[in-house]
């Protein structure tokens, strides 16, 4: 994967060897991702088909996009569409990806790059290989997390996060077995540029063969740990994680990894907004009104229009 990386782990900052009385989070439920296709056809993991959105929360949807080889003419994008009352945080390992929204935003994202798009009251979105790509074919892998705006935000005014990969916090474990990436939130002292409405965690980690990962974890937050390539094992009771799982947890102030092959993981946890959730397609609110109400201003245009043409993007 040629998500940010470095030639000497051993010269960054090192997560803390944690004491014999450390309480490392139990895994509550491990589920596998099934594939389907999203947008105009490009492969999917829907990885947390499955799991109760009490074990999510502030999370609501995960995808993983790829990995996939295309040939020449093959690559795939979305149309535009609609969200409103949430954030996407769109993770780019491999490849590029367009964006441009109906209020003249757009940008680019390649190798590590992050895009977070907090839809708030509305607005429309379309993301798509660039032409030269769509052209050429090659590589496409990445990740879009949906992200719970608590009610008093819902209805905000959409924004923007544009993270390149070299921003992002970068630290290891006691042994150098591990390059972890901190894209938001904060991880042993170590803080990534994301700002979020709701305190989160994101990290993607790399672990070598027969490494260990011993990750200090809030007590406040619950911890995800989903598998983008690999295997491994996940809790102290040693339960196996490969490509496609999602490992969810109890309580506790750690989490366990190791290495079977080299491994990676993406780890998230947040604070739990704790609110009702009304979820239909491309919106995420609170009541069965708010949802109608969202789908009768996008009916109606009050969520954008789309644009007669695109506007390039600007670093």
């Amino acid at each position: 994967m040629p998500a940010i990386t470095v030639d000497d782990v051993l010269v960054l900052p090192r997560l803390p060897e944690l004491d014999a009385m450390t309480e490392f989070r139990p895994v509550r439920r491990l589920t596998t991702a099934p594939q389907g296709y999203e947008g105009e056809g490009f492969p999917v993991r829907r990885a947390f088909a499955g799991v109760p959105l009490s074990e999510l929360d502030p999370f609501i949807h995960l995808d993983q996009m790829g990995e996939v080889d295309y040939a020449p003419g093959e690559p795939k994008g979305t149309p535009w569409h609609p969200h409103r009352g949430f954030e996407t945080v769109t993770y780019m390992i491999d490849g590029i990806m367009d964006h441009q929204d109906s209020l003249g935003g757009g940008g680019s994202i390649t190798n590590s790059d992050t895009q977070w798009m907090t839809a708030g009251s509305g607005i429309l979105h379309i993301e798509a290989p660039p032409e030269h790509l769509v052209v050429s074919g090659g590589l496409f892998h990445g990740l879009q997390l949906w992200v719970n705006l608590p009610r008093a935000a819902k209805m905000i005014d959409p924004k923007y996060q544009d993270i390149r990969g070299g921003a992002s916090a970068l630290l290891t474990t006691p042994d150098g077995g591990a390059l972890i990436r901190v894209i938001a939130g904060e991880i042993a002292g170590q803080k990534g540029p994301g700002s979020t409405f709701t305190p989160i965690n994101l990290a993607h980690v790399t672990m070598q063969p027969g490494s260990r990962l011993d990750l200090p974890w809030q007590t406040d937050y619950n911890a995800l740990v989903y598998a983008l390539s690999g295997e491994g094992w996940v809790g102290t009771d040693l339960r196996p994680i490969r490509l496609g799982q999602l490992a969810t947890h109890g309580p506790g102030e750690a989490v366990r990894v190791e290495a079977k092959t080299e491994l990676d993981l993406f780890i998230m946890g947040g604070q739990p907004i704790r609110e009702p959730i009304a979820h239909y397609g491309p919106f995420v609110m609170n009541t069965r009104e708010e949802l109608k109400q969202a789908f009768e201003d996008f009916q109606k245009g009050r969520l954008g229009v789309v644009p007669a043409a695109r506007v390039p993007h600007t670093d």
